[in-house]
């Protein structure tokens, strides 16, 4: 009786994350124990990606934190560590607050270490890999993929990892 209830529960849970229209309607924790409302961010292009620091593509994040400092009036740019792809992101929150910071002069907001993939996949990540966009929609492939919200909370674009956080593909569109 209790898996029944746990499918149930497990059931209900992802169709009620599904059911949002807007990334609005969702929290996080910052990597500093925070917790925040993407309400906070209204009137805001976001983008969001997965991130892990022992990944070919870390040093994106010098082109992210470019990419904050250039557009911080109109854009939210927002990091979820996670150890899905590799295990390419092993450390705590605190270690990788001080890497990304250290490293990469880090300014913008991390979120605390979430899974992207799998049974465990965090709500806001279930969420977007299902909204439809102008991009394409489904599972993360691997670290340092992109989301592009508009100011309504809306996803518009996806971009794989390749995509470079300056490049034309994906700031014509911020």
């Amino acid at each position: 009786m209790k898996v029944i209830g746990l499918f149930i529960l497990t059931f209900m849970t992802a169709n009620a994350t599904l059911s949002q229209t807007s990334i609005h309607e969702f929290e996080f924790e910052t990597i500093d124990g925070e917790n925040k409302s993407f309400k906070d961010f209204s009137g805001k292009k976001i983008l969001i990606f997965n991130a892990a620091s022992e990944c070919g593509f870390t040093s994106q994040y010098e082109g992210l934190e470019e990419l904050h400092q250039k557009y911080k009036d109109e854009l939210i740019v927002i990091g979820f560590p996670a150890n899905n792809f590799g295990g390419q992101e092993p450390g705590t929150n605190e270690e990788i607050a001080t890497f990304c910071k250290k490293n990469y002069g880090v300014s913008f907001t991390m979120a605390a270490k979430v899974s992207v993939s799998g049974d465990d996949i965090h709500p806001i990540f279930r969420w977007l890999t299902a909204q439809e966009n102008k991009s394409f929609t489904g599972a993360i492939n691997w670290n340092f993929e992109k989301f592009l919200l508009d100011e309504n909370g809306v996803l518009t674009h996806r971009f794989r990892s390749n995509v470079t956080p300056m490049a034309k593909e994906l700031t014509q569109h911020i």
